[in-house]
């Protein structure tokens, strides 16, 4: 077999035989994603764009393929150097990451796009240790630009690879505590020719054939390295700490409504904090206690509250429980906010909870229209 490289490069010793049978694998199967410099073109001396990998590497945060793929397209569509995203204004930037969750990334995605514009001539780093100087880019998403755009050897380690290393190794630990001998172990097993493709190959591993559940090992390239399977425990990996049950927060939401044409009253939340910058119609704080401030008198302005029913939704830490207050005016409220009319309601920086409130609140108004 020919284990040389596309291109003609033979894999580094570092990574061994398992590096040159994953990559070769990677070569025939590796995913094709709107972000992704194929290993073909890296051959043909096509170089992966710093900006669009680190664009990639921030969405997929917390956040699967599948859901970034269109939020990736109408960025880079919209934004298609970091010079013109650092020019965007803030509200616009938050609007057109509504739905995509964790807020707190579009902030940063912003704060970041501004440093490499404003301070760095429009240059991202080409090295790990100073890419994690920038806003919102930690351990992992320095690794995996570094790595992917740069060609810079070293370990890129998400859920997906952190699966992987657990198995391959039968690292017994518990996550978190685990994480320092996999990313010893990973990179070890990082070559230094490829290290990007190396790095995408064990990502599209984990994500098409080393599944958490029933992991399809027949079609492993490198199950021949894999403890785990030699001895039958594929699924005991990763193994990871008991897990605390998840508090929850009650709150309640005020949705106002212009008798003339439908529009809804909105105001920003603060910049820092939950769901910051976003829009909303006016809610109480999320609180712990069951006492915690509901109910129509704890509304912003006096009005003919009626409730129109529940929602809940679920944050990594705590689940929270809103009541949806519904009312309705002829006049301006007398707070900060402004009407978003029908026709300019879906351009609104709306994160899901908030868009889950108005649902409520109209399906609310639909029932008491019935009665």
């Amino acid at each position: 077999m020919d284990e040389r490289a596309p291109g003609g490069s033979q894999p580094d010793r570092a990574g061994g035989a398992f590096a040159a049978s994953l990559l070769e694998w990677y070569d025939r199967h590796a995913r094709t994603l709107p972000w992704r410099t194929s290993s073909r073109d890296l051959a043909a001396g096509v170089r992966p764009d710093p900006y669009r990998v680190w664009m990639s590497e921030i969405m997929l945060q917390q956040t699967t393929v599948a859901a970034v793929k269109s939020y990736f397209a109408a960025f880079t569509e919209r934004w298609p150097t970091v010079e013109d995203l650092a020019a965007a204004e803030d509200a616009e930037v938050m609007g057109a990451w509504a739905g995509l969750g964790y807020y707190a990334r579009a902030r940063n995605l912003l704060a970041c796009a501004r440093t490499v514009a404003g301070e760095r001539g429009g240059r991202f780093p080409d090295n790990a240790a100073e890419l994690r100087s920038l806003p919102g880019v930690g351990e992992y998403t320095s690794a995996a630009i570094a790595a992917i755009a740069f060609d810079e050897p070293v370990a890129v380690v998400d859920g997906n690879i952190e699966r992987i290393a657990t198995r391959i190794a039968c690292i017994e630990t518990p996550l978190p505590a685990a994480r320092k001998p996999i990313r010893a172990l990973v990179q070890t097993l990082t070559p230094r020719e490829r290290p990007g493709d190396f790095a995408q190959a064990m990502m599209d591993l984990g994500a098409t054939i080393c599944t958490p559940r029933k992991p399809a090992c027949v079609l492993c390239p490198v199950s021949d390295h894999c403890e785990a399977r030699r001895h039958g425990r594929q699924e005991e990996f990763p193994v990871k700490a008991a897990k605390s049950a998840k508090p929850s927060r009650v709150g309640a939401a005020f949705v106002l409504r212009r008798t003339s044409d439908g529009a809804v009253w909105l105001r920003r939340r603060p910049a820092s904090g939950m769901l910051g910058g976003m829009s909303e119609p006016p809610t109480t704080a999320w609180s712990s206690r069951a006492d915690g401030a509901t109910g129509s008198d704890a509304a912003p302005i006096a009005g003919d509250w009626r409730l129109a029913g529940f929602v809940r939704h679920g944050f990594t830490h705590f689940d929270l429980d809103l009541e949806v207050w519904l009312a309705e005016t002829t006049v301006d409220p007398a707070i900060e906010g402004w009407w978003a009319t029908p026709a300019t309601l879906p351009g609104e920086a709306l994160p899901t909870l908030m868009r889950k409130v108005l649902e409520r609140a109209e399906a609310g108004q639909a029932e008491a229209s019935a009665i």
